[in-house]
């Protein structure tokens, strides 16, 4: 029997919340409401870290959602240690997503729960979409999201 590797458990462990939340596609990744925490310009989410605590730990998330924004962003500071953020819309239903405790994925907030790893392919579920990843630069105290 071959020895079991790493990463071979992704996918596997699930964001806890009752039936009634997974139905109506309650998500668990608090909405950002300190509007000074980020900007937004031509294709870019400037996020000031300072201001954000939720994304301070490994593991963290948050949810940008405003009517300047061209789409939902879910942004997370990933058990892997990276920053990382995702349209925040699942590929099966449009629901929205949140990080995984201590697993490298995230998952859709519905009864489906769909899953997906950190580059957005899917690992579990019913979509047949992967979720789309944007790229995250880091810098000290900012993280800058292009969404392109």
């Amino acid at each position: 029997m071959a020895g079991k590797r790493e990463g071979d458990n992704l996918g596997k462990k699930d964001v806890k919340r009752n039936l009634f939340q997974r139905i109506l596609g309650i998500p668990a990744t608090a909405l950002l409401e300190d509007k000074s925490a980020w900007s937004f310009s031509g294709n870019t989410i400037v996020v000031h870290l300072e201001r954000v605590p939720a994304l301070h730990e490994r593991g963290g998330g948050i949810r940008l959602e405003d009517d300047g924004l061209p789409e939902r962003v879910l942004v997370i500071h990933g058990n892997d240690g990276a920053y990382h953020a995702f349209r925040n819309r699942c590929g099966h239903g449009g629901r929205r997503l949140d990080p995984v405790p201590d697993d490298e994925t995230i998952q859709c907030c519905s009864v489906g729960k769909t899953t997906c790893g950190y580059s957005g392919e899917v690992l579990s579920g019913s979509s047949k979409k992967p979720t789309h990843a944007y790229r995250v630069d880091a810098e000290p105290g900012k993280l800058t999201i292009h969404l392109d």
